[in-house]
Formats: C-alpha cells, sequence, structure tokens
C-alpha cells in the first residue's frame, strides 16, 4: 500500500511512501485490540476509592438495647451497618487494577488498531515540519488544509516538539504523540492519524527491528 506525502498546506508533494503490509495489512485482531484498550484504561484508573466499614465509623460501642426480650432483632452497636450513619457492609477499598499483557499481544494489537485504519482510509502522511514559535492558529490551519478539522485526530512525531505539542493543547479533538507513546486506544479513538514523513520511517524500521529480535 502506497500513501502521498502531503504539505502543510494540505496539497501532495508528489512524494510516496510504501506502508509495511506486515503492519497495515494484516487481518485485525479484535480481542488483541479489546485486551490492550482494557488495560490501558486500567491504568488510568487511580483506584483509590474508599468507604469506612463497621471498625472505622466514629460512635459508642454500646449495646443499643438489650439481647432478649424485646420482640425484635438483636442489635450491637450503633455503629452496625443496618443503621443510618453506620459502616458500609463490604465497601469499596483502595486497589490497583493495573494487570500484566504481553508485549507480543500489545503490538498485534497496535498493528491491528493501524489495519484497520488504513482500510479505512485514516492514515495521512506529512512532511517534516516545525514552528518557530507555539500557535495554536497554525495548527488549525494545518487540520483544516488536511480537511481533518470535524474529526479527531492524532498526530505521530518521530521526536517530542514542544512547539507543535503548545500549538495543539488547546484543541479538544486532536492529539499530539511522538512513536515511542503511540498506543492502541489512542489509535481507535481517532479519526484520523496524521504521521510525519520521519515518524512513518521510524515507526517501521523500529517494527522491523522488534520482529527480527
Amino acid at each position: 500500500m502506497e500513501l502521498a506525502i502531503f504539505n502543510t498546506e494540505g496539497k501532495e508533494t508528489g512524494k510516496k511512501i510504501k506502508l509495511d503490509e506486515a503492519i497495515f495489512g494484516i487481518e485485525p485482531n479484535d480481542h488483541a485490540i479489546y485486551l490492550d484498550v482494557k488495560q490501558y484504561l486500567a491504568n488510568q484508573r487511580q483506584g483509590t476509592h474508599k468507604a469506612k466499614e463497621r471498625n472505622e465509623v466514629k460512635g459508642s460501642t454500646r449495646k443499643v438495647k438489650r439481647q432478649k426480650g424485646t420482640g425484635t432483632a438483636r442489635f450491637g452497636d450503633i455503629k452496625n451497618p443496618i443503621f443510618r450513619g453506620g459502616g458500609r457492609i463490604f465497601g469499596p477499598r483502595p486497589r490497583d487494577y493495573r494487570f500484566k499483557l504481553n508485549k507480543k499481544v500489545k503490538q498485534l494489537a497496535r498493528y491491528s488498531a493501524l489495519s484497520y485504519k488504513a482500510k479505512a482510509e485514516g492514515i495521512k502522511i506529512l512532511e517534516d515540519f516545525s514552528y518557530e514559535a507555539p500557535k495554536t492558529k497554525n495548527y488549525i490551519n494545518l487540520l483544516n488544509s488536511l480537511q481533518v478539522a470535524d474529526k479527531k485526530s492524532l498526530l505521530v512525531l518521530s521526536e517530542p516538539n514542544n512547539n507543535i505539542y503548545l500549538s495543539s493543547r488547546n484543541l479538544q479533538r486532536t492529539k499530539v504523540v511522538t512513536v515511542s507513546e503511540l498506543t492502541t486506544y489512542d489509535i481507535m479513538n481517532a479519526g484520523n492519524i496524521l504521521f510525519m514523513e520521519s515518524s512513518i520511517n521510524a515507526f517501521q524500521n523500529k517494527s522491523v527491528g522488534a520482529k527480527t529480535v
């Protein structure tokens, strides 16, 4: 599969780049995508939820009423969970939601997501560019030129670029990442993936190196 390379004005430069079929042309594995996205979302959870249980509620430990002879159920102290203001039965406790996922599964998920985007023509290649200073208007003009301003977009850089990052930071429907930060969740969450010419080469070279190890 070959894609044309666009400039920042949204026009074709006349150059083309070939996408690796072993990455962008594989049969997608939906279950691998599910597992990788599930792990990503689980890793975002703080897990700091906490409810007070019976032994943590402040209150008297005096028995509310005598054990027998009242004609009603027996009760302990006022911290009993059935009372208003009492402890919570089996309440949530702080926990870590993270879980392990093999590298090969994560790689398969990433390739599967990119394959979906390639088949849906949701990948564009841009020639390398940079800004002299952060300016959101410049980034908006770029998205409008590429006709992707109405959808979620993900720009992939080969290395961090602070001016591009700051130019896009105030826009809700776009995100800028480097090749090493690219995740399955970001790929599936974006309507269009914008690779720079250097970043697509770096990603494919890195992937080929990983397959040969």
